[in-house]
């Protein structure tokens, strides 16, 4: 080949470089979930198998935990990239209002809206434990230590001034469930969406009941306090002879550490609310229908991380300026 051949066909390499797709940066990502078998750990394992499939440069790991609270605190200091966290967690985390805990988790960042997780006392329904106020001297069950669902029960009974009139017991939903069946606690406390496989476990062998809650959260101004909403538990979610309850709900919102490259986060966020995405959560489990565009980051309680910024704001979402980063 002669001396112009060779220059040719270098010339053209360099041409076809310049305009090959650039190659997508790679990631592999850790995603807070909770206790096996709840809702949180559902959700983290459904993302780490679906996010990779749609954005192929992004590896994902599942992560257990003890909860809420745990993952506030993981992600906030990159011990995981992403997790589950409830908005009333996250905001008193934010500011270093934790009970005990002084610290400001300042490195946490929201991302979106998963659904709603309601507060529900489980007890016998023989009617001996009416209301909340029954359950001192009782055995209670409140959630894994850590949990959401255990800051939640310490949150709303030391307002009524009933935590430290009974035995709280830190232990997940479904050794909850066992231990309230054999008769070795006499409630239990979750924080998730309903129907919970826990609570129709329980239901299974003895009538139960859910204690209206959110009337003694009406009564004592809870909702001045704390962040939480009202919302009602349907008849028969239970048993077809099961009243509604009144209860209330904390946000449950996909959270991320600040320091994730912006267009990490945007492809994450990208992938989990396109329409497959949310096909994908959805099949994982009925209660994430509420993951969607219109909830978008309803709830959050601490400031976007940029990449979620720009992905809501090209879904036409306007954010507000205290959520802005």
């Amino acid at each position: 080949m002669n001396i112009f051949g060779k220059h040719l066909l270098a010339v053209t390499a360099v041409v076809a470089m310049s305009f090959a797709p650039a190659m997508a940066e790679q990631y592999s990502i850790k995603i807070g979930g909770g206790p096996t078998g709840g809702t949180f750990n559902t959700f983290s394992n459904a993302m780490s198998i679906y996010v990779p499939k749609a954005a192929p440069n992004i590896q994902a790991s599942s992560v257990g935990s003890g909860g809420s609270v745990e993952n506030v605190k993981r992600v906030s200091s990159g011990e995981t990239d992403f997790g589950m966290c409830y908005a009333v967690d996250s905001a008193l985390a934010y500011k270093g209002q934790l009970p005990k805990d002084t610290n400001k988790y300042e490195g946490l960042r929201s991302v979106g809206y998963l659904y709603g997780a309601p507060a529900q006392l489980v007890v016998k329904g023989d009617g001996k434990i009416k209301t909340a106020m029954d359950l001192k001297g009782k055995r209670v069950a409140v959630g894994n230590a850590g949990s959401g669902a255990a800051a939640s029960a310490e949150r709303f009974f030391r307002h009524i001034g009933v935590w430290d009139k009974f035995k709280p017991t830190f232990m997940g939903y479904s050794a909850a469930a066992s231990a309230f069946k054999d008769g070795k606690i006499d409630a239990f406390w979750v924080l998730v969406g309903y129907p919970n496989a826990s609570i129709i476990e329980a239901s299974l062998q003895e009538k139960v009941n859910l204690l209206d809650v959110g009337i003694e959260a009406e009564k004592t101004a809870f909702y001045k306090e704390f962040a939480y909403s009202p919302t009602v538990v349907p008849a028969g979610t239970y048993g077809k002879d099961m009243p509604e309850c009144k209860t209330f709900q904390d946000a449950t919102i996909l959270s991320a550490n600040k320091d994730l490259p912006d267009e990490l986060v945007y492809e994450v966020a990208k992938a989990l609310w396109s329409e497959a995405g949310m096909q994908a959560m959805v099949t994982a489990k009925n209660e994430f229908s509420e993951m969607n565009l219109k909830n978008n980051f309803s709830g959050s309680s601490v400031p976007l991380h940029p990449g979620a910024v720009k992905f809501w704001k090209e879904q036409g979402v306007t954010i507000p300026d205290e959520l802005m980063p």
